[in-house]
């Protein structure tokens, strides 16, 4: 009981040392307004609050995230192929780039492909 109440009053001293160094060590320049303002995405905090975000870039991304999501599960597919079944394999792989070329085309019927709008 003793020794837990040490180990705690040593625990507590070296956090609370570690606390007051970390707090003299990071004194900010108080000269440099720029260097304390928010910056944040690339926007001027003191112009509206609520600027017009593109829509494009944010299709360009989603078409990105859903390919990158593509390659994670056709990896480990392609290294199981030889252990599983392979008409299960197989029927999968195949409805899985099914789906995959249905997006495509649909995100090519929209337009979402033209990068110059």
């Amino acid at each position: 009981m003793f020794s837990n109440l040490i180990n705690l009053i040593i625990i507590m001293m070296i956090s609370m040392i570690l606390m007051f160094i970390c707090l003299f060590l990071s004194k900010k320049n108080k000269m440099s307004l720029e260097k304390i303002s928010t910056f944040e995405c690339g926007f001027n905090p003191k112009s509206k609050a609520r600027l017009p975000f593109s829509i494009h870039f944010f299709l360009i991304t989603i078409i990105f995230l859903v390919f990158d999501v593509e390659i994670t599960l056709i990896l480990p597919m392609i290294i199981t192929w030889k252990i599983t079944n392979l008409n299960l394999w197989l029927s999968l792989m195949i409805f899985f780039m099914y789906l995959l070329m249905m997006e495509l085309f649909y995100e090519w019927t929209q337009g979402m492909l033209k990068w110059t709008n």
